[in-house]
């Protein structure tokens, strides 16, 4: 994201006027807030704290679980264990993420403007790599990320960075996402919204769900999700592909 598309974003969200916009589920709304406003008095101030506490227990699952992860990888494809991705953070910087790496080492090009997105099906995910990301375990690395201080464990989901700027194209308020530090999981992955996607219909009822824990970011809240991910883990419900 350049620095010129960085201000046009600001601006553009600047202008718009503070509306209620109903959510995917009817039961909970959101109060589009003013981006500049809105940043002082977002999060809670034991989410770093939270963090750290359960960061370090996952750390340690990171540790154990890493050679036998390492080990499945290696067997069925070549290639590097961790994969590293350059995506969109807090207040729009950029960083890397950390994942197991799931795929082939195959480059895909962009096709009509479009970002690559991975979809159900994808023939470039090799077998054991599909059972990473169906438990959610490709994402483990990413505690590393937390623990550096570049994510949480819940917040909005980074995107790649192309896929950022697709999005803060077609949404006005995409940009309102980067307020938070992204997490390891949020509110609208323990909804079931998971997985590359060009649906701009679904698209924006992940929008919606991202901007509800923005708005309403809290510890009890935080715990709400990690239980619901962790359940979702558990029974294999996760909608990854």
């Amino acid at each position: 994201m350049s620095a010129a598309t960085d201000t046009v974003l600001r601006q553009r969200v600047l202008k718009e006027k503070v509306k209620t916009r109903e959510s995917a589920d009817s039961s909970i709304t959101y109060v589009r807030p003013n981006v500049f406003e809105a940043i002082p008095k977002t999060g809670y101030s034991a989410k770093r704290v939270l963090d750290l506490m359960i960061g370090a227990l996952a750390l340690t699952g990171f540790f154990i679980l890493y050679p036998f992860i390492a080990a499945g990888i290696k067997l069925t494809s070549k290639g590097p264990v961790l994969f590293k991705q350059p995506r969109t953070g807090k207040n729009g910087n950029i960083f890397f993420c950390y994942k197991f790496r799931t795929m082939h080492v195959v480059q895909k090009k962009a096709e009509n403007g479009l970002p690559v997105v991975t979809q159900k099906g994808d023939n470039r995910i090799f077998s054991f790599g599909q059972f990473l990301r169906k438990t959610n375990l490709d994402e483990l690395p990413q505690i590393l990320n937390v623990m550096k201080g570049e994510m949480s464990l819940v917040g909005p989901r980074p995107y790649p960075v192309d896929e950022c700027a697709y999005w803060n194209r077609a949404f006005d308020d995409h940009y309102y996402r980067y307020i938070l530090k992204p997490g390891i999981t949020g509110f609208a992955q323990a909804q079931g919204y998971r997985g590359g996607t060009l649906d701009v219909e679904l698209m924006r009822k992940r929008l919606d769900f991202d901007l509800i824990y923005i708005e309403k970011t809290s510890f009890s809240f935080d715990m709400k999700i990690i239980y619901k991910t962790v359940k979702r883990m558990v029974v294999r419900d996760t909608n990854g592909h």
